[in-house]
């Protein structure tokens, strides 16, 4: 074999995910922390340095007995266990287009079932929880401008809390048709409207910074963009003490409000397509689940659904499914 291993790993982040790929930094992170605890734990298992690790020293077993080993001993959950597994198939299906000779190795990994687990429960806040927690937001000191917009912004656009920290002043249009241009996952790019009362706050905040179109938008400190930890933590700060009525008590994070805006463009009769794209969303079939949340779309698919008995209604919707002779012999031939 004329690879190492620390050739192949180097390459494998450095062209495969970051060129070829094109990952986001913050993917190329998750990768990077599922393959230093896969390597820690065959140096463990192997019970050498990782500098005397070999490329033969990556087999399927050991691959299976990682995974075991992160549910049982680290105590992660399913979720956690599949999303290490499909780090290690990505690595693992590399190695095959570098090193031939680890083929059978890597189509064993890929084999590798990944676990069935129920979707996590998703949370939203009603209108008047979201206004209650906007109330008690400050309207006085150093940052109140600031956490005011953040608020409002993730309620309007429903964006991930990494877009929001990627956000920078050149990618707002705040005079006709106010939107913004948001940065998600996969490297795409969407636009999304805004309020008048988000473009307000959002012209103070950025007043008070140096104007320039690569300046972020929410900081921490003058030319320092807040991370999507410390907006994680503006969040939780302010709405720390907000108990959320449910089965159980709901934590408010960024996300969320992203919940919560999607529900809220449903029940506002806005097109499932529509919210597709204002998400961000690649399948249509993670925008379709907030359809089962809102009780009220569906008490409003009911009413619109429901028959009407009057006899003037009676004599404009014919019953085609009883009155109709050749369906009804057609489905008497079934």
């Amino acid at each position: 074999m004329t690879s190492t291993l620390g050739s192949l790993v180097r390459s494998f982040f450095e062209d495969h995910l970051t060129v070829q790929k094109g990952l986001r930094p913050a993917s190329v992170r998750s990768y990077a922390d599922a393959l230093r605890l896969f390597l820690g734990f065959v140096c463990a298992d192997a019970r050498r340095p990782i500098t005397k690790l070999a490329i033969q020293d990556l087999t399927c077993q050991r691959v299976v007995s990682f995974l075991a080993h992160l549910e049982k001993a680290r105590g992660n959950h399913i979720r956690t266990r599949n999303q290490r597994l499909a780090a290690m198939q990505t690595f693992f299906e590399y190695a095959a287009t570098r090193i031939p000779e680890m083929l059978d190795t890597c189509q064993r990994v890929a084999s590798i079932p990944i676990k069935r687990t129920p979707p996590p429960e998703t949370y939203f806040l009603e209108p008047e929880e979201v206004s209650a927690i906007l109330r008690r937001l400050p309207c006085r000191g150093r940052h109140a401008v600031r956490d005011r917009t953040l608020f409002l912004f993730l309620y309007n656009t429903g964006a991930r809390a990494q877009e929001v920290a990627d956000l920078r002043v050149g990618d707002l249009e705040l005079d006709t048709q106010p939107r913004v241009r948001l940065h998600g996952k996969g490297d795409k790019w969407r636009s999304c409207p805004l309020w008048s009362e988000t473009v307000n706050l959002l012209r103070m905040l950025i007043a008070e910074q140096p104007e320039s179109p690569g300046q972020p938008v929410f900081c921490s400190r003058p030319g320092a963009g807040l991370t999507r930890f410390g907006i994680y933590k503006i969040v939780r700060r302010h709405a720390r003490d907000f108990d959320v009525p449910g089965t159980r008590q709901r934590r408010v994070t960024p996300h969320l409000f992203r919940h919560t805006a999607a529900v809220h463009l449903l029940e506002a009769g806005v097109e499932i397509n529509v919210i597709r794209g204002w998400l961000g969303h690649v399948d249509l079939q993670t925008t379709n689940r907030y359809a089962e949340l809102s009780l009220r779309a569906k008490e409003n698919a009911l009413r619109a659904c429901e028959p009407t008995f009057s006899s003037s209604a009676a004599l404009h919707h014919r019953r085609v499914w009883k009155d109709d002779a050749s369906l009804l012999a057609w489905l008497s031939s079934l």
